[in-house]
């Protein structure tokens, strides 16, 4: 079940420079405050600024709770058969991936493109993307908020291959400008979501690899409805429509981290097959690589971002056994 593309904008508004927002004061004492930490973590070698960020996440658990019910909802609802005890081991595990996910993207760059490459300990698939470029239209490479979705664009990036990161405008702008900054810094090109429909073809003609993040509803982005652990979720269609109408190869992305601190980065081709039922057939996709999705999720639950609300939103005939937990 399909959700219809909120009409775009003016293109004059639409190519409006985002980051130029003026900030208020609440923006820069925040800013500076973020700042002034990511500085101090800066200075410490890599495992422990990370091992400082997964505590930081397993405080947002307790004692502070934020979202925790949320959380354990979620995952229990993901995982019928898991005790009480197993699903606060989860919820509590993925509070510490989200706050080391935070750190790491946070103090990257210093590691620069060699650091970044250094990272990483196991690459799967690799060839796919290289063939994928190969047929010399690009590539659309889909994701998750699963590990470390930054690294793995990063790494893509210090490997040399040109890739644009279809991102959304953070809240505070002086926080987007440095996030902005920091993945420019390591090669990869930021394109406002709302930039997208424009910028996405001109990338790909250039043999470009547009990299998305795909499993979030947002309001005004044409979505449709798939299984996400049985669960109708609302997920972004973008990348399904951009692949048949452009003919273009898709493919999922994941990097996961490892037990001792470093990652592993795997791609998986997407079919794409056009048989003429455009809604069917992007459907189709956007079902295929969500349940990819998915099933790294069932291997690294504790690194998945249970922490947004990804059964919010539901088409108004959902079972009640099957809404939101």
């Amino acid at each position: 079940m399909s959700e219809p593309v909120a009409p775009a904008p003016p293109a004059a508004v639409q190519d409006a420079p985002r980051a130029e927002r003026r900030p208020t004061l609440s923006h820069r004492l925040e800013y500076a405050a973020l700042r002034g930490a990511i500085g101090g973590l800066a200075t410490l070698p890599w495992r422990q600024a990370t091992a400082v960020g997964a505590w930081l996440g397993r405080m947002g658990y307790a004692p502070a709770g934020i979202r925790r019910g949320v959380v354990e909802r979620q995952v229990a609802a993901a995982f019928p058969e898991l005790t009480p005890a197993r699903v606060r081991e989860i919820a509590r595990a993925s509070y510490e991936s989200l706050g080391r996910t935070t750190v790491e993207a946070a103090i990257m760059p210093g590691l620069g493109k060699q650091g970044v490459l250094e990272l990483f300990e196991q690459v799967d698939g690799w060839e796919l993307l290289e063939a994928a470029r190969a047929e010399g239209r690009g590539a659309i490479v889909v994701t998750g908020h699963l590990g470390n979705w930054e690294l793995g664009g990063s790494y893509v990036a210090a490997r040399g291959v040109p890739i644009d990161g279809v991102a959304r405008q953070q809240g505070n702008p002086l926080f987007d400008r440095f996030l902005t900054s920091t993945r420019e810094r390591l090669g990869m090109d930021v394109v406002w979501d709302g930039h997208a429909v424009r910028r996405t073809p001109r990338s790909l003609r250039e043999n470009r690899v547009v990299a998305m993040v795909s499993d979030q509803g947002a309001l005004g982005l044409a979505s449709t409805y798939v299984p996400f652990f049985g669960r109708p979720a609302k997920t972004p269609r973008g990348p399904a429509v951009f692949a048949l109408r452009l003919r273009v190869p898709i493919l999922f992305a994941v990097a996961v981290r490892l037990p001792n601190g470093r990652f592993r980065l795997a791609f998986e081709r997407v079919p794409v097959v056009d048989t003429g039922d455009r809604e069917r057939d992007v459907d189709t996709i956007v079902a295929t690589y969500t349940r990819m999705l998915e099933e790294w999720v069932r291997r690294y639950p504790e690194q998945y971002f249970w922490q947004h609300r990804r059964w919010k939103h539901q088409p108004a005939d959902t079972p009640p056994h099957l809404r939101e937990p």
